[in-house]
């Protein structure tokens, strides 16, 4: 691994001995973005303009929100735990091992680790860029890609108490569905000639400041070593501090749906059988972005105001492999035909999983 050091010019930039940077410097300006743009602001900010505008409807927005929140927390905590350990244990390298072998073989274990990644999306990256310079698969990598946004442990969890666990279970299945789905379009399209040169140039080591993440072997009993132990501690502040943040923001969102938006317009657009009320859903869902903490409490009030199942699965996978974070990794490591294969494939897949979902609840 290359030795790193902190400038001392730009304290918090990361660099090399060979000068190259990898990490934005800090700068001294006042930080109001970090401070007010955040999903607090609109968590406090929401129910204090429903106090000026509409204040007998104050109280029935903040105890509808705070209930939910408080049924939640349970699935929180053993969400915050899961993703933690995974981190601490360094299940990566599993993950990484799942894109060896037969390209069938990896593009189906790629599409069920994909919802076991325990990254961040500033994380996946990397990752891919690694295997990318190695030579794994484009098929089993965007198997991963399309079944990574939609389910992780926290995600099954924060469905399942929005929801309930038949939702949270078909979600889940649909998405190593997606994954096996677009991997095997890949496969077929690589084999007729289309994508031809695909990958934009990478190389296995990222940005340079952490090992490859699909090398090494996991440490599932990893609290006797003070380093894993460190991580699992801030792993642990960092992901209850991220998921308390937006699923209060999920929450107040949800209140502010069910009080204020009638249900006869829901139920208008995505309510009804048919194949309609999907289609809308998913080509709705995907510029909406909602990532997947947010969208499990809005679909829950969407279908307490008429949408029907079906679409609010379309509604959640569109919007989830859309998301810009998911989109980004793909853009920055990958040709154009390859982009547009993803959004294309993401599209189709929330469609088809509605319909199943529909068809089997």
């Amino acid at each position: 691994m290359t030795d790193v050091e902190i400038t001392s010019a730009n304290a918090g930039c990361c660099s090399t001995p060979s000068g190259a940077v990898c990490c934005a410097p800090e700068t001294r300006t006042f930080p109001w973005k970090r401070i007010f743009l955040t999903p607090w602001t609109l968590v406090v900010a929401a129910p204090f303009v429903v106090l000026l505008a509409d204040p007998g409807r104050f109280t029935q927005i903040v105890t509808f929100a705070a209930t939910a929140f408080a049924g939640t927390a349970p699935y929180i905590a053993v969400a915050v735990l899961l993703i933690a350990w995974l981190k601490a244990a360094g299940a990566e390298a599993t993950i990484g091992r799942a894109f060896e072998g037969r390209e069938t073989q990896a593009i189906v274990l790629a599409a069920l680790f994909g919802g076991l990644a325990p990254f961040c999306s500033c994380e996946v990256i990397p990752f891919i860029a690694g295997l990318l310079a190695v030579g794994a698969p484009l098929s089993a990598i965007m198997a991963f890609w399309l079944s990574s946004p939609l389910i992780d442990p926290p995600t099954v969890l924060i469905t399942a108490a929005a929801l309930g666990w038949p939702f949270a279970i078909g979600k889940m299945v649909l998405a190593v569905g997606m994954g096996l789905f677009g991997g095997v379009a890949v496969k077929l399209m690589l084999a007729g000639g289309l994508l031809g040169n695909p990958v934009k140039a990478v190389s296995a080591g990222g940005c340079g400041c952490r090992p490859s993440p699909f090398k090494g072997k996991p440490v599932w009993r990893f609290w006797p070593q003070a380093e894993r132990n460190a991580v699992f501690r801030t792993e642990l502040r960092t992901n209850a501090l991220f998921l308390v943040k937006w699923l209060a923001l999920a929450y107040v969102l949800e209140a502010l749906l069910v009080t204020y938006v009638p249900a006869d317009l829901i139920a208008g657009a995505v309510g009804g059988e048919g194949l309609l009320p999907i289609v809308i859903a998913a080509f709705v869902g995907m510029p909406a972005y909602l990532n997947s903490y947010v969208a499990p409490p809005l679909v829950a009030g969407l279908m307490e105001q008429g949408m029907t199942a079906g679409a609010g699965m379309a509604f959640m996978i569109g919007g989830a492999v859309s998301s810009i974070p998911a989109m980004a990794g793909v853009w920055s490591l990958v040709r154009r035909p390859v982009f547009f294969t993803y959004i294309g494939l993401g599209l189709l897949g929330a469609m088809l999983s509605g319909v199943i979902f529909q068809l089997v609840v």
